[in-house]
């Protein structure tokens, strides 16, 4: 599963009801009221008394909240946890072990809901809000951090790809924190691209790029560019976010640039759901991609692997050469 946008809108009763996790309180987190969902971390209010992407209601970017000096208590740690592709035996030993020892964890709602059990009944506490609350829920773990608490932020996938490791290290800055001040750590998990290309065999043994369609944060004209720059060279690559309702034109406009530069019969994996009950891998041509993007193959949990002109398929599986068979005999 890609860990940029998502198409779940599920919320949590914790969005709704004020935190406690030891900071000094501020004049305007006293000021609040519930139906505000105020954290007592000393941040501004979360995700569900603005719009639902986190932003204010008026439009404005979200702001940063509470800064350092607004924390009575010695700083804990903040560590981002990369799940991986979502089942428990797909996330590595120091994830768990991470998320064993945290004190507090916070993520999006589905990677809270695949925590394993274990973990999820030996936190203290979980704090989870819906889709495209990405800055209201870091700050929240950065605030419970900075409070003295031991905070894990998780999230599917790795933590530095198409995550919330960088927008982290940002919103500690913004506060006028540093990472060591927290014990700022990173746990990397299996990224979408390597889970789906064992899916599909190996596609992605020799150069490789990936690249998100979802425009949410990078443009559609950078997108497209950089769809050309990689379209055009020998690198398979790797299409996160592919399919929205909102964003049909990015997948048409990206299946458009990719036919223009390759072989209307390169082979493409497509991968939903992986490492979910409703995973589904198929392997199609590059000339049949368009019109996959209107079934329930493509979507934000698809993740679509492009060959380059090498790649061929053999026994139902992707294989892009690494280069062995130019210098051995086999």
């Amino acid at each position: 599963m890609s860990t940029d946008d998502t198409t779940d809108t599920t919320t949590d009763a914790s969005t709704d009801t004020e935190t406690n996790c030891g900071a000094a309180s501020t004049p305007d987190s006293e000021a609040a009221t519930t139906e505000d969902s105020a954290s007592k971390c000393g941040g501004s209010a979360s995700s569900s008394s603005g719009s639902s992407c986190g932003a204010s209601s008026s439009g404005d970017e979200e702001e940063v909240g509470a800064t350092v000096e607004d924390f009575d208590a010695d700083p804990g740690r903040l560590v981002a946890v990369g799940l991986g592709p979502g089942q428990p035996e797909g996330m590595t030993a120091r994830a768990r072990e991470a998320l064993l020892d945290a004190e507090h964890i916070v993520g999006y709602t589905t990677y809270v809901d695949l925590l394993p059990e274990e973990v999820r009944e030996g936190v203290d506490e979980l704090y989870d809000t819906p889709m495209c609350g990405e800055v209201s829920r870091t700050e929240e773990a950065i605030d419970r951090a900075l409070a003295g608490n031991d905070v894990a932020i998780v999230g599917s996938g790795d933590p530095n790809v198409y995550a919330l490791a960088g927008l982290a290290l940002e919103i500690l800055e913004s506060k006028g924190a540093t990472a060591s001040m927290v014990e700022f750590d990173v746990v990397p998990g299996v990224p979408a691209a390597q889970s789906c290309g064992a899916r599909l065999g190996a596609p992605l043994v020799n150069d490789t790029v990936s690249i998100s369609l979802s425009d949410h944060l990078t443009d559609m004209p950078t997108i497209e560019s950089r769809l050309h720059a990689a379209a055009k060279e020998g690198f398979t690559i790797s299409i996160y976010n592919p399919w929205s309702r909102k964003r049909r034109e990015n997948f048409e406009k990206c299946c458009e640039i990719l036919e223009e530069h390759r072989p209307a019969d390169t082979p493409v994996g497509i991968v939903h759901g992986a490492g979910r009950e409703d995973e589904q891998v198929e392997i199609v041509e590059l000339g049949e991609l368009e019109e996959l993007g209107e079934t329930d193959l493509v979507d934000m949990t698809t993740t679509i692997i492009v060959g380059n002109e090498e790649t061929y398929v053999w026994d139902d599986r992707m294989v892009t050469p690494r280069g062995y068979e130019s210098k051995y005999d086999y």
